[in-house]
């Protein structure tokens, strides 16, 4: 099976280093030196197995998104450990971004495990709309340290009705939910569990059994094709004369490419047969959504880095013309609030345009998942915004593909990445 990316995502001090830890150990990842390096008062601390930053280290809390490998007899993963802090939600998302599935972490002793209409953290609910915004595939549910609480059935009973009714209310597949201990590894890697298999009257699998059966985010090969152009590579040899004489190399967004195709060059509109198609390993074959690519052309035309291949204007689903005005969903990660009126750059695969903010047409409340009338978008807020491009770009809705519905706002002046945005 292929590797599976994941991220561990929810609240402050929810346990989402500590889970990443006890995986790592109980898989025997972590060499007896590393082991022997993480001791605090004779116990191992497995957050520290993540957090690498001496910031971290020091506050006991994540802040930057560390990456960590390990593998089973069934499959590799890599493991993206996010933040739970508010001020770094442009972390996590960038974290989500590229991820096949999501553990959302949920500390059970912070919320109010008895009472059966219990409210859940802001954090749990912002995390979970956003993993689901940027299309994670699978979405996991981990309830922790039910070791700690008086009754784990009942805590557990209630707070999955919780999740389950917000994911129905947010539109959010649960692809699993499990009750966890990361302190002590219930339920973690095996449903051991100290000799109690159905502890909170669990008798599912494991996380990790979870894991490894999860799909990978399919490659997009069912929208017609499109390549954002990274890099042109000339050829030394000036005697060739049947083909152009670079190579345009980037990774192929949607479709597939194969010689004999006829593609057509944005912005420019020039179109052109492609007459190789080569590998990373620059070996001749077709290449499909998701695979680095080089592509030669029959004949000498103007391509540079940020113009796209796509499809020709007969078969393409997307308008080779682009859009100037985008109607978009914006996870907000500045400092400085989103208005109306303000410039940034806009980042489409390796293209660069202006974008002015038209109208910020509402906010979501994470809380109730109501569209609020809104002037501005503050810090780590969700919005729907109209944008106005200085240039045309050719875009798809985020739904259709995750590659040509996206874009990044990076401030003109700071040059700081400002915003997430998900074209509707």
């Amino acid at each position: 099976m292929n590797a599976l990316k994941f991220i561990t995502c929810g609240s402050v001090d929810d346990g989402k280093s500590t889970l990443i830890g006890r995986l790592l150990v109980d898989t025997k990842a972590v060499l007896q030196d590393h082991l022997a390096g993480v001791q605090r008062s004779g116990e191992t601390d497995l957050a520290l197995l993540t957090d690498g930053l001496s910031a971290e280290r020091e506050q006991g809390i994540t802040i930057d998104v560390a990456y960590r490998y390990f593998n089973t007899e069934a499959r590799k993963f890599i493991i993206g450990d996010a933040p739970g802090h508010e001020q770094y939600t442009r972390n996590m998302v960038t974290a989500a971004s590229s991820a096949d599935a999501a553990v959302v972490l949920v500390d059970a002793i912070k919320l109010d495990w008895a009472n059966p209409h219990l409210q859940l953290l802001p954090q749990t609910r912002r995390h979970s709309l956003l993993v689901n915004l940027l299309r994670v595939p699978s979405i996991v549910f981990a309830i922790n340290k039910l070791d700690a609480v008086a009754d784990p059935v009942l805590a557990y009973q209630n707070i999955s009705n919780a999740l389950t009714l917000f994911a129905k209310e947010a539109g959010i597949t649960i692809a699993a939910m499990v009750p966890v201990s990361a302190l002590k590894g219930w339920n973690v890697v095996t449903t051991d569990n100290n000799d109690q298999p159905d502890w909170c009257g669990y008798t599912g699998p494991s996380l990790l059994s979870i894991l490894e059966d999860l799909p990978v985010t399919p490659a997009e090969t069912d929208v017609a094709f499109s390549f954002p152009v990274q890099w042109v590579e000339k050829f030394h040899d000036s005697g060739v004369t049947t083909q152009g004489r670079r190579v345009f190399w980037g990774r192929v967004a949607t479709g597939r490419i194969a010689p004999g195709q006829t593609v057509q060059v944005f912005p420019s509109g020039q179109t052109a047969v492609v007459s190789q198609v080569l590998s990373a390993t620059r070996e001749p074959q077709s290449q499909t959504a998701g695979h680095s690519a080089g592509i030669v052309l029959d004949r000498e035309v103007d391509v540079s880095r940020g113009d796209w291949l796509l499809a020709e204007k007969s078969e393409a689903l997307v308008s080779p013309e682009g859009q100037r005005q985008l109607s978009t969903t914006i996870a907000w990660m500045d400092d400085e609030p989103l208005v109306a009126g303000r410039v940034y750059w806009a980042l489409h695969g390796h293209r660069w345009v202006k974008a002015k903010v038209q109208r910020v047409v509402h906010r979501l409340n994470v809380n109730t998942l109501a569209e609020e009338e809104a002037s501005e978008l503050p810090p780590n807020a969700i919005g729907h915004v109209t944008l106005a491009l200085q240039e045309p770009l050719v875009t798809l809705p985020f739904q259709q593909s995750r590659v040509l519905g996206a874009l990044v706002l990076v401030d003109t002046a700071t040059h700081k990445t400002s915003g997430a945005v998900l074209v509707h």
